[in-house]
């Protein structure tokens, strides 16, 4: 019998455990912070199976540490899991050729929010949890970190579960994180770090006036194109041996002026730079300010840090798992650090941690989908990982 929500004619006699968790999961309307009852699924999930499941929610945002194996720490080995179940808005629901929380699966596709980004990821942790029950020697385990506030500001998700560990003494020692790292097909790139990200927020004060008469006047658009063009005019590096050059980008720049003959009195502009290991937060936080200072009777500026960049040699955790996926696959991934930033950036001050999941060319899109062959492939992936981990 087709899996609830399936069409027949598309869906395989009997889908497997994995692909259920997933179409499950993807019927919980789960937009961030909304918990919709993903992770609720998973807390009872866990606990059916013997597991314990303890959830952590801080100002008001759903999170979930799932453990098979001794509570705190032991002398055995602990390999942790990371995801979210927090999904982006679908949109126009009536753009999608299936309802966003419908789960269907059609011509061998899952659509729906969060198929791709990442509860299907979500699915493969489960799915491959399961194959491992009552074969963990004394001592090890297995744990989910499960967040629902990846896709808003995430101050309160992954954060807090990790603030939460370090007071009981939990502490794994290794995570991957099952974000969608794959940009063609399964096999294709392993995340072993990724890029900082630091945003600027610049505000040029003036006096208003009339542009016949700027002696009258003082405008705040030119101090502000000046530091804006100082940070733009040369690249910051070409780039290093695992990363990407680094990278400054004007995102924003506003007046509020709706006339052409007034000088405004503020302009306001934001500048994000998403950076490699040859710099800190820090570092342009003094860069940015020494190209403000020449101006600083008009422009000031404040800063918000998402991440610091960070990578782990493959040759520790990232050419385990390149094995098991070449195994699998037939092609040995890339090691790479592209893309934006991922919840590994707060997992890294604890362990060694890497990112592999599913190919992500639709996520956040209409028709979010992933085929169901991929989600079975990534499960029988991640259950190898874990059989040659624990068999050291």
């Amino acid at each position: 019998m087709a899996a609830p929500g399936t069409s027949s004619s598309s869906a395989s006699a009997s889908a497997s455990a994995s692909v259920e968790h997933a179409q499950a999961l993807i019927r919980c309307p789960s937009v961030t912070p909304v918990e919709g009852g993903a992770i609720a699924y998973i807390a009872q999930w866990a606990e059916a199976l013997g597991g314990c499941a303890e959830r952590i929610d801080r100002n008001g945002v759903p999170n979930l540490f799932v453990k098979f194996g001794p509570r705190g720490a032991s002398n055995g080995r602990h390999f942790a899991f990371a995801g979210h179940t927090d999904v982006v808005p679908p949109g126009d629901e009536s753009a999608w050729s299936h309802p966003p929380f419908a789960a269907k699966i059609v011509d061998g596709q899952l659509y729906g929010r969060g198929a791709v980004d990442m509860k299907s990821g979500v699915a493969c942790f489960m799915g491959a949890v399961e194959t491992m029950l009552g074969t963990l020697a004394e001592g090890d385990a297995i744990s989910l970190i499960i967040t629902g506030d990846e896709e808003g500001p995430a101050t309160d998700g992954t954060r807090a579960v990790l603030d939460w560990m370090q007071d009981v003494g939990e502490r794994p020692d290794v995570c991957i994180v099952g974000e969608p790292t794959n940009p063609e097909a399964l096999g294709d790139a392993i995340k072993i770090g990724r890029r900082g990200s630091i945003t600027a927020y610049f505000e040029s004060n003036g006096t208003q006036g009339h542009v016949a008469y700027p002696h009258l006047a003082d405008n705040p658009v030119h101090p502000l194109l000046a530091v804006l063009g100082s940070l733009t005019a040369e690249p910051l590096d070409a780039g290093t041996e695992h990363f990407q050059a680094s990278s400054a980008q004007v995102v924003s720049f506003d007046v509020g002026n709706p006339a052409d003959n007034l000088i405004p009195a503020k302009a306001t502009a934001t500048v994000n730079i998403r950076f490699n290991d040859s710099h800190s937060s820090d570092s342009l936080q003094r860069w940015i300010d020494a190209a403000v200072a020449p101006h600083r009777q008009h422009v000031s500026v404040r800063y918000r840090v998402s991440g610091e960049s960070f990578i782990y040699p493959p040759e520790a955790f990232g050419a385990l798992i390149a094995d098991v996926v070449e195994d699998h696959t037939g092609r040995r991934p890339e090691y790479s650090t592209a893309g934006g930033t991922s919840d590994a950036r707060f997992i890294k001050d604890i362990c060694p941690v890497a990112e592999f999941g599913l190919v992500g060319q639709t996520m956040h899109k209409v028709d979010e989908r992933v085929a169901v062959k991929d989600i079975d492939d990534l499960t029988a992936i991640y259950a190898s990982l874990l059989q040659r981990y624990f068999a050291g």
